[in-house]
Parts: structure tokens; C-alpha cells; sequence
């Protein structure tokens, strides 16, 4: 879509390439580089910024994220700058989560700076200092992985990739360089319960904090009978994208993952953080590979949460975007109103 001149909202869809630093790899594949759509708002003197990290996990592709921005931007430009836009937005079901998440954070944004608040303010989610976030190493050759791993020494908790035939290697090669607290996330990887178990167990003395969604997503039966012989915290990802999936995980997990490019955004993310705690449940707040743009917006909620995973812009080469602040191992937003980052020098 076309810039627009003066007073008359502009709205811009762009095309970015986020290459990694090391190729990143988990149990379903590997990629060497993220290409996103962001969402660009202009009004005045104001600009606000969204992204949609997608993910092909959830059914979502490029091109499809895109079509769904322009969506949202015809139904912003329907209901306006507000709330009303982003529950339009949020109704609509041809919209694909991501694209979801990129509009709700630059209405937010917009929101955020035209009153002289933060987002968080504007949700009234707490301004408490954060968990520390972990740093996650992937699947990768064992040597590289030591290697990460030395070059991760300074962040306070590591999260390790499993969900291989090399798992217990994997493990054995991280434990001989490191003695940080370590999370493990298998993605899906192991396939009965009963091997699952196995794994755990061996996890339970190393130094483990927690498992995240050791089976396939939609085994919860076989989840819960992993739940009453685990020795460590079981914390659902793939298992949960929204608020309506909540009730049924309480029997199964200790804890949830949310990620803005499920949840449809910071507003369905602090939904799913209200719900999660009405169930018993422990939250970890996450993120896909993302620029410091979504890692923002997600960080404004991490006074919430009891466990923090907001490394996805640690992963990259190059982050597009400035403002966030990473401060004592805790993922911080940046000054100002809104969102709190811009977009960096030569982007």
C-alpha cells in the first residue's frame, strides 16, 4: 500500500531477511535465515511497528502472513486506530496468528504513544522486574555446541534443542563445558510416553529445571500419564496456542508456553496469562526467532511470567530494530511510549 501525506494513516507491509548467526536447528529441521513481514503505521508525527514472525509449524507462510496484513489493514482502516480494530481483527478468521500479532502490537504502539504509555500500561500488566530469560543452543555437531555453549556463559540459563537420537550426547557434551541450570525443549521430538519418561529421568539429575512439550502436540491422555511418573515439570508448547486451550492442559502439564505469534498478539497473549494462572498453571513467556520488534512487545508482559525465554533476537546476525536493552541476563523494553524500539540506522 501506498505512503500517505499529512494527517491520513499510512500503512506499509514490508519484506525483511533475518540472517542467523549459526544455522538453527531442532528436531523438525534447520534454517539459516527468517524472512518476515512487518507492519508499518504513520499518522502524524507517530509510527508504530509490528512483526509476524510465521511459523510453517502452525500452517503459515510468507505470503499468506502478508495477505493477511493487508486484511487487517483494510479492517483498521473500517474501525480506526483502537480497540475495536483489534478485536475485528482478532474475530477474523482468514487472518493468520502472526499476522494477528503484528497488527495488535502497532495499534498498541500507535495507542501507546499517542497517550504517553507504555504498552504494558496499556494492558495493566505489571511493571515488575523479569525473570531472567534463557538462552537456547540448538541441535547442532557436538563441538559446535560446546562451543555455543562456552559463548553462552554469561546468561543465567541455557535451554537445549533435544528430541535426536543423540540426545544423551548432547547432554553429555553441554554438562562437560557448563554447570548453568539447563531447560530442556524436545519439540515434539520423542514419540511414546514410555521413551519420554526414560529421557527424563536421565535429565533429572543434571542440573534440568523443567521439559517443555516432550510428546507430539495433541497426545494429552498420554501426556497426563507422563505428568504423574515425571520428576520434572512438564510445560506445554506446540500443545497450546490460545486461551481456549487452556482448561484442557491443566490435567496434563504444570505449566504453558505463550507466544505472541500463537496468541494472536500482546492482548490474546495477556488473556492466556490471566487464564493460565485461573487454571494453576506456571507460565513461561517465549517467542520464535524474532527481531527485538515482537521480543519487545512480548517483553512487556515478562513481569508476569515465572519463567522467560525472550532469545529469539539473541539468535541473530543483525537485528533491524534498536530500544531493547539487555541488562543482567533480563530482556528489558526500551524508553518511551508504546512499544519502545525504532527502527535502526540504515533499515
Amino acid at each position: 500500500m501506498g505512503r500517505k501525506s499529512g494527517m491520513e494513516l499510512s500503512f506499509e507491509v514490508i519484506t525483511k531477511r533475518l540472517e542467523l548467526t549459526n544455522p538453527w536447528t531442532i528436531s523438525r529441521g534447520t534454517a539459516a535465515h527468517k524472512e518476515y513481514c512487518y507492519l508499518k503505521l504513520e499518522k502524524g508525527p507517530l509510527t508504530a511497528w509490528g512483526e509476524a514472525a510465521h511459523n510453517s509449524r502452525y500452517g503459515e507462510s510468507l505470503d499468506s502472513v502478508r495477505a493477511g496484513l493487508v486484511s487487517g489493514g483494510q479492517l483498521i482502516r473500517d474501525h480506526g486506530l483502537g480497540s475495536a480494530a483489534a478485536a475485528a481483527i482478532f474475530a477474523e478468521a482468514g487472518i493468520p496468528r502472526s499476522a494477528k500479532a503484528a497488527l495488535d502490537m502497532a495499534l498498541l504502539d500507535w495507542e501507546g504513544q499517542q497517550q504517553g504509555l507504555t504498552m504494558r500500561a496499556l494492558l495493566g500488566a505489571p511493571d515488575a522486574l523479569p525473570p531472567p530469560t534463557s538462552f537456547s543452543i540448538g541441535i547442532d555437531h557436538l563441538e559446535t555446541i560446546q562451543a555455543k555453549v562456552l559463548a553462552a556463559r554469561d546468561y543465567k540459563v541455557l535451554k537445549i534443542k533435544l528430541g535426536t537420537e543423540q540426545d544423551a550426547a548432547i547432554m553429555q557434551a553441554v554438562r562437560a563445558v557448563t554447570d548453568q541450570p539447563l531447560r530442556v525443549d524436545a519439540n515434539e521430538g520423542w514419540k511414546d510416553p514410555e521413551t519420554a519418561l526414560r529421557h527424563i529421568e536421565k535429565l533429572s539429575g543434571q542440573g534440568v529445571e523443567l521439559i517443555e512439550q516432550p510428546l507430539p502436540a495433541g497426545r494429552l491422555e498420554e501426556v497426563a500419564w507422563l505428568r504423574e511418573r515425571s520428576p520434572l515439570p512438564l510445560f506445554a508448547d506446540e500443545d497450546v496456542v490460545d486461551s481456549a486451550d487452556i482448561p484442557q492442559l491443566a490435567a496434563a502439564y504444570h505449566g504453558i508456553n505463550i507466544k505472541l505469534m500463537k496468541s494472536g498478539g500482546p492482548r490474546g497473549s495477556w488473556r492466556m496469562m490471566l487464564a493460565a494462572r485461573e487454571h494453576g498453571l506456571r507460565i513461561m513467556l517465549g517467542c520464535m526467532i524474532e527481531s527485538s520488534c515482537g521480543i519487545s512487545a512480548a517483553a512487556h508482559l515478562s513481569g508476569a511470567a515465572d519463567f522467560v525465554d525472550l532469545d529469539g533476537h539473541l539468535l541473530l546476525a543483525a537485528d533491524p530494530f534498536t530500544g531493547l536493552r539487555l541488562e543482567d541476563g533480563r530482556v528489558r523494553t526500551g524508553e518511551g511510549a508504546g512499544l519502545g524500539v525504532r527502527l535502526g540506522p540504515g533499515d
